[in-house]
């Protein structure tokens, strides 16, 4: 009796100590939802470029600032549903979302991701556009890898999968578009379904 209260005792102070250290109510489906926003904001800017009159897009060019604001609305739309089903777990949870281990997440994450997309910004202005699928999944891999351990492990392995995917696209410049689909499209529906399934329906 005296042994299993210790034992009770031990994992409750495990549980408490993993609570503390780590941000759990980040939503699975959020990551659906983020990678059906970006698999049709690719449909429209597919027909963008397919439509487009010219050869190449320019900065100046009608079709590259819709590109430009399509990329915005899937991103406002990804940020704002993570956030209010993260809000929505951590209430369930009865986990405040502001806390030690979500500034952490937030930090870590932020980090290499602000990184990424001013070093993009900076490739744009030199013209260097084949290179900003690889460098955009590079750095929202390295992002996650680097926020992963104050989180879910599977955020680790989305992680990994955007770097494999930017270092594949290095090799295939040309396909940047489709890249973007694999790792922010599917990728997100396959890690944020696993996420749902582990977690999100307890």
């Amino acid at each position: 009796m005296e042994a299993s209260k210790y034992l009770k005792d031990i994992q409750d102070i495990k549980e408490m100590m993993s609570k503390s250290t780590q941000f759990i109510s980040l939503s699975g489906l959020s990551g659906v939802l983020a990678g059906i926003y970006a698999l049709l904001g690719a449909v429209y800017v597919n027909f963008l470029i397919n439509t487009h009159q010219y050869t190449y897009i320019t900065l100046e060019s009608k079709t590259f600032k819709l590109i430009l604001l399509t990329a915005f609305i899937v991103l406002i739309l990804s940020v704002g549903t993570a956030y209010l089903l993260t809000v929505k777990k951590a209430n369930k949870l009865g986990e405040r979302i502001w806390n030690p281990a979500s500034k952490r997440v937030l930090i870590n994450f932020a980090i290499p991701l602000i990184t990424g997309g001013i070093f993009s910004i900076l490739l744009i202005r030199q013209g260097h556009y084949g290179l900003i699928a690889p460098i955009t999944l590079l750095f929202y891999g390295l992002a996650c890898l680097n926020a992963s351990k104050y989180t879910l492990r599977d955020v680790r392995y989305l992680g990994i999968t955007q770097i494999i995917l930017g270092l594949i696209s290095v090799e295939f410049s040309g396909y940047g578009l489709w890249f973007w689909v694999l790792g922010f499209g599917i990728a997100h529906i396959l890690y944020g379904s696993i996420m749902y399934y582990k977690y999100d329906r307890k």
